[in-house]
């Protein structure tokens, strides 16, 4: 690992203060409203392992190989927790973000295939044609500050919407992810009811409110698979076509339209937002280290001579990947994730009950003492090497059997349209508008990535 440039407290990226002092429940309630990340005790990332009691035991593991143990070696022993499902079912059913045990693997043997490299490879072409438009939307603003992380929200946008539905009128993209962006907003609030631990039949007022919406997003995602199943594919197939064609090969199950909408829809929002968070922050470390920008766009005018990046460059543009990693360490986009215990288990030599919150605070684990030096830092040249990153310490897809199916298609997307955009602009910062790190069901830069985007 190459050594890292020194960057002082003042000079840090952006970064979340943890807490220091322990907190009630109300307290708790609170910091969680405004900021998930807030909750977390600044302790977790100088130890292996915190364990606490708000309303219900808890405990944040942060030690590679009890991870390990979750998310491998005992998956089924550590389903995702009850408040994850209660957020997320009423929008997305029980798609592979949800769905648990036999009904989660047969689902997923079914849609394995819809991410297979070729596949991604052959919606490179969208991609690179997004990066084009939005390379072309910076340089139309004039001389004036750019929020990117609007500019890449509408940018990955523009790709999910071509390759879920290949611009099928049949379907009004944008509505169904603003009818999902408000109930997140409304359900997506942590519960007093979900951290006092109340039984799932209590209704949570958010999520009763918002239902209605919901059901009406759904209506209009039913007819319109519907009216593809009945057309057929045209040209090259989008992902609604390849779901349609998907067949588990153990079973031959294929998807109902419920089954297939949900899970639509989970790829709709997770497929965008999260690349654009990544974006969005990776443009923002670039303009806080010019060196690392001048860098950057180096490797990709070698590489593209003025052209945007396509699917075959972004194995010829390693900077620009190590670029990403370092913005998915710092930033990453599921910044919690948290289990349920079902059985007694040990961890770290700890007792874990059964009903037990297990938490793995990927912020924290990313930020670790013990697993990355100078850990608030911002050095790409930590993934020169992967070799010599230990697995479980770095989790932004996730990992064992539940990793991210679309890990692939995200990262491509994300050097593709990185690489487009720093061949093109030199991004600098507005003084006075450092966004701020801010977990609600993703981590956000609140109050936008404003830079100023110059032609080079």
């Amino acid at each position: 690992m190459s050594p890292i440039p020194r960057q002082t407290p003042q000079t840090l990226p952006a970064h979340v203060p943890l807490v220091t002092e322990p907190m009630g429940v109300l307290a708790s309630l609170k910091a969680a409203r405004r900021n998930i990340l807030s909750i977390i005790p600044e302790i977790a990332t100088r130890q292996p392992m915190v364990s606490g009691r708000t309303g219900k035991r808890w405990h944040m593991v942060m030690d590679p190989g009890a991870i390990r143990r979750m998310l491998l070696e005992e998956l089924d022993n550590y389903p995702k927790s009850i408040v994850t499902k209660n957020l997320l079912r009423p929008a997305i059913g029980e798609s592979l973000f949800i769905a648990e045990g036999a009904h989660w693997r047969w689902q997923r043997r079914t849609a394995a295939p819809v991410f297979s490299h070729r596949n991604v490879m052959n919606l490179a072409p969208i991609m690179t044609a997004a990066a084009e438009q939005s390379a072309a939307r910076v340089a139309a603003a004039g001389p004036r500050a750019v929020d990117m992380a609007a500019e890449m929200v509408r940018t990955t946008f523009d790709v999910i919407a071509d390759v879920t539905f290949s611009g099928d009128g049949m379907f009004d993209v944008d509505a169904v992810h603003r009818g999902i962006d408000a109930y997140i907003s409304e359900a997506g609030k942590i519960s007093l009811f979900d951290i006092l631990g109340f039984p799932d039949w209590v209704p949570r007022p958010g999520r009763v409110m918002s239902g209605g919406s919901v059901a009406e997003m759904k209506r209009v995602a039913d007819e319109a698979v519907e009216a593809r199943r009945a057309r057929g594919s045209e040209g090259v197939p989008d992902l609604l076509d390849l779901l349609l064609d998907g067949e588990d090969p153990e079973t031959k199950r294929r998807m109902s339209t419920p089954e297939l909408r949900d899970n639509l829809l989970t790829f709709i929002v997770a497929g965008h937002e999260t690349t654009a968070l990544t974006l969005g922050w990776s443009l923002y470390l670039c303009a806080f280290d010019q060196a690392v920008q001048d860098r950057a766009r180096a490797e990709a005018q070698a590489v593209l001579g003025g052209r945007a990046a396509t699917g075959a460059d972004v194995a010829r543009l390693p900077y620009i990947r190590q670029i990403i990693d370092e913005a998915l360490r710092l930033y990453p986009p599921a910044g919690i994730i948290s289990r349920t215990a079902q059985v007694a288990d040990t961890l770290c030599g700890r007792n874990i009950r059964p009903g037990d919150t297990v938490i793995i605070p990927i912020y924290a684990l990313h930020r670790n003492h013990q697993l990355w030096p100078e850990p608030d830092a911002f050095n790409p040249d930590r993934f020169a090497d992967r070799k010599t990153i230990e697995r479980y310490a770095y989790l932004p897809f996730g990992d064992g059997p539940r990793i991210c199916i679309g890990a692939s298609f995200a990262l491509q997307e994300a050097v593709i349209i990185l690489a487009t955009l720093l061949s093109r602009f030199r991004f600098t910062p507005v003084p006075g508008r450092d966004p701020d790190p801010v977990m609600i069901l993703t981590l956000r830069p609140q109050g936008g990535v404003w830079l100023m985007a110059e032609p080079v």
